[in-house]
């Protein structure tokens, strides 16, 4: 902990609200020691009062998905009952060993509501049981899917846009480039990220941020990449280092946001500063006085409904490539 700010005394009293609230959500499901399917237990648990309320869409539906990996759950919700809706792929974060289209769904039904678009949750695989790239292919696979049904769905499959919060960030962009080297990447509108991580291996914002309140440590950081990836050198691959990729030109308009206190700050204020300098459409945006996985809080901290806001705003802007 040395040079570490002291961060839940700073964060705002909304965060603190929130913060004290999943702590008590959160009694007995977590102690030192348990397993990794203990803890995906408890993060479910945790989640579901968060997930609770909030905008209904005009239509849900779950089906799954047949990809090189085997099948994958997707849930969809559809904003408007209109024909031939845009497409956002969100892909949920949970360090690639956490998560699913539960514990991420309010935020989906938000952003449907707010944008009139038919929003696809994806229930890649998890890791360790799924190693890097594997969670990469299969949101590729799950894209193409929707692409070879946009007719029977009632989708424009020339104008998908992704959406994800930190490793579902990562796995966005991720698949953009999957989609790109693969010549597949036509007809991409947008990409909406929260707080994702992109490949720095150290920055500033680690090194004053993270700890036992947002599940960041520098330790928790190590764990989630060692059951992501099979040997170091996959961290430096372009299906994780997204920064390392050619970003001059090529890419979707960005709404990238960042939380004022998370350790992965500097890793959406990098990948903000190059579409800047190479003048790629994009919108940052620096959301004061909260953690890491903010986005989830929507019940108590209204920052979460303010960016996700911000968010959907962007998307209706964008043009497709």
């Amino acid at each position: 902990m040395v040079n570490k700010f002291d961060v839940p005394n700073m964060i705002c009293a909304a965060q603190k609200e929130a913060l004290r609230r999943q702590e008590e959500l959160s009694a007995g499901l977590y102690a030192p020691g348990q397993s990794l399917e203990e803890m995906r237990k408890g993060y479910e648990k945790e989640r579901k009062w968060w997930n609770e309320g909030g905008p209904q869409p005009v239509s849900t539906s779950n089906f799954v998905v047949n990809t090189r990996h085997g099948e994958v759950a997707v849930r969809c919700h559809r904003g408007s009952a209109a024909a031939k809706l845009p497409v956002i792929i969100y892909i949920h974060g949970g360090g690639f060993a956490l998560g699913s289209i539960d514990t991420h769904d309010r935020i989906t039904r938000v952003l449907a509501d707010e944008t009139r678009a038919a929003v696809f949750n994806v229930n890649y695989s998890l890791s360790p049981e799924a190693k890097y790239p594997q969670p990469v292919e299969e949101c590729a696979d799950v894209v193409e899917y929707l692409r070879a049904q946009a007719a029977t769905l009632d989708i424009d499959g020339d104008d998908i846009s992704f959406a994800g919060d930190s490793g579902g960030a990562n796995l966005s962009f991720a698949t953009y480039i999957y989609l790109r080297t693969h010549q597949r990447h036509q007809g991409i509108r947008a990409m909406l990220l929260f707080y994702g991580v992109y490949g720095l291996r150290d920055s500033v914002s680690m090194r004053l941020f993270g700890g036992a309140w947002d599940g960041l440590t520098a330790e928790d950081y190590d764990m989630y990449k060692n059951y992501y990836f099979s040997n170091k050198t996959d961290e430096r691959d372009k299906y994780f280092d997204i920064l390392s990729n050619d970003l001059t030109r090529d890419v979707p308009a960005a709404f990238i946001a960042a939380a004022e206190f998370d350790p992965l700050k500097d890793e959406s204020k990098a990948l903000a500063k190059i579409y800047r300098y190479f003048g790629n459409p994009y919108e940052y945006v620096e959301v004061p006085g909260v953690l890491h996985a903010f986005i989830h809080f929507g019940r108590i901290l209204p920052a979460t409904n303010e960016t996700l806001s911000q968010a959907a705003k962007f998307f209706l802007t964008a043009k497709t490539n």
